[in-house]
């Protein structure tokens, strides 16, 4: 009777809550697994909290870290945190169906909605062929990158070792996680252009969403007619955001030698492109994050808020969030009745949505930076605002504050990489009540002053 009184209440609970509890539980298991003596290294241990924060930071493809991973964690453990990377990076929903279709089960109406709100689709439509797509194209990107990779490690360390980083960095880097296994993440190789060149491409791939990547390849097979407005507007808004902030990141480090100051003229171009592409979504850094001038800091702050596009494995509020509320602001200072774009018309129900998402985010972000800023006395605002929003974005990048946090902290950042990877408008709507009922009524209609 208990049993069944607990699947009723699982039925009864929304798509919402269903993937958010999902992430709990294997979120928990990866505590326990990285807290157990063959994922630590002689002498080292971890806490609580901190394998709470790691296992997070790992299935949010987030990045931040409270320890070293390349001296607490074995390469047992090192391989649990690259399985939660992957995890984290294909959905837990995602990789439970895959585990459902391999013992020939078939999907529910119910178990393609869950899907479908992980990845962020309008539709359930199709969903054991996009999966199928979903995992070549995940397997051709990450093992071709990490072929690349282990080639660019050979120069420094043996075969061996060279697979293994050319493989965790691949994943890391795809994924958008910004998972390294070195103490200074990728400084040691901001003169090598073969890693420089790969790890953005990885980074950008994972970061426009699979369905773009899709819509695309099957445009050039001609399987498709055209690309959608989703996949316009992602790429689009992306390669603009790449190119500004390489500008701007060139222009204001130029000189800095705490940065790229030190370096020759195209060496400082491939460090301003590679921070650029890494700063929106996946954390890795060639160059010393708290060196950056202010006006650098506020500027990769912005960009980690925006972070990457819908249906990919990166956080934010999404670029074509942006673009949309973009397009909504000139619509409306054109007087428009209508959103146009690509001589097409977006409905200002997902322009409301998109107004929602954002705002949310905004609240959400200065709350956590206004309680930070109580709890962290001693710390100054702009690196504490920057760790908010790192792990809001799911990113990664750090002003040298994540380990000297105190344990409330951390915890604040945790659900902030959640809320920031699950999304803040799924987390308002499994709050929410599942059932509003609508009543038999309207109220009359009265404008208010707005501007």
């Amino acid at each position: 009777m208990r049993k069944l009184s607990l699947l009723k209440k699982w039925d009864s609970l929304s798509p919402y809550r269903k993937l958010i509890f999902g992430f709990l539980v294997a979120i928990f298991i990866g505590v326990i697994l990285l807290k157990m003596p063959f994922s630590l290294r002689e002498n080292q241990n971890i806490t609580v909290i901190d394998s709470l924060f790691t296992i997070v930071s790992a299935i949010c493809v987030t990045g931040l870290s409270v320890v070293d991973v390349s001296q607490v964690f074995t390469s047992t453990g090192q391989l649990i945190i690259l399985f939660f990377i992957q995890l984290g990076g294909l959905g837990v929903m995602t990789v439970s169906i895959i585990v459902f279709l391999l013992v020939g089960k078939k999907m529910s109406f119910e178990t393609r909605e869950l899907l479908k709100e992980e990845r962020n689709s309008n539709s359930n439509g199709g969903i054991t062929k996009f999966i199928k797509q979903l995992l070549l194209t995940v397997f051709v990107i990450e093992i071709s990158g990490a072929s690349i990779l282990t080639y660019g490690f050979s120069k420094y360390y043996s075969l061996k070792r060279s697979i293994f980083y050319g493989l965790f960095h691949s994943v890391s880097a795809f994924c958008n996680a910004g998972f390294s296994l070195f103490s200074d993440n990728l400084s040691g190789f901001k003169n090598s252009f073969l890693i420089n060149m790969t790890i953005p491409l990885l980074i950008f791939l994972g970061g426009i969403g699979f369905s773009t990547i899709l819509n695309c390849y099957n445009v050039l097979r001609k399987k498709e007619k055209k690309l959608t407005l989703t996949t316009k507007l992602s790429i689009g808004i992306s390669v603009f955001l790449v190119i500004i902030g390489m500008i701007a990141i060139f222009i204001f480090e130029y000189s800095n030698k705490n940065t790229i100051g030190n370096l020759p003229f195209t060496q400082k171009l491939e460090a301003s492109f590679f921070q650029s592409v890494t700063t929106r979504t996946a954390g890795f850094n060639t160059v010393s994050i708290s060196g950056l001038k202010r006006s650098t800091s506020l500027l990769f702050i912005i960009l980690m808020f925006i972070g990457a596009s819908p249906g990919s494995t990166g956080g934010g509020i999404k670029t074509t969030t942006i673009g949309l509320i973009i397009l909504g602001i000139f619509a409306t200072l054109k007087n428009k009745d209508i959103i146009e774009y690509d001589k097409r018309c977006l409905s200002w129900r997902i322009y409301r949505k998109a107004i929602a998402i954002l705002f949310i985010s905004l609240i959400y972000t200065s709350v956590c930076v206004f309680l930070l800023i109580l709890i962290e006395k001693d710390k100054k605002l702009l690196d504490l605002a920057f760790e908010v929003y790192s792990a809001f974005g799911t990113v990664g990048l750090s002003r040298d504050l994540t380990p000297s946090l105190m344990s409330i902290s951390k915890f604040i950042l945790i659900v902030t990489m959640f809320v920031g990877r699950v999304g803040p408008l799924t987390i308002a709507l499994a709050l929410s009540k599942s059932k509003i009922k609508k009543g038999h009524y309207t109220y009359p209609q009265e404008n208010i002053l707005i501007g």
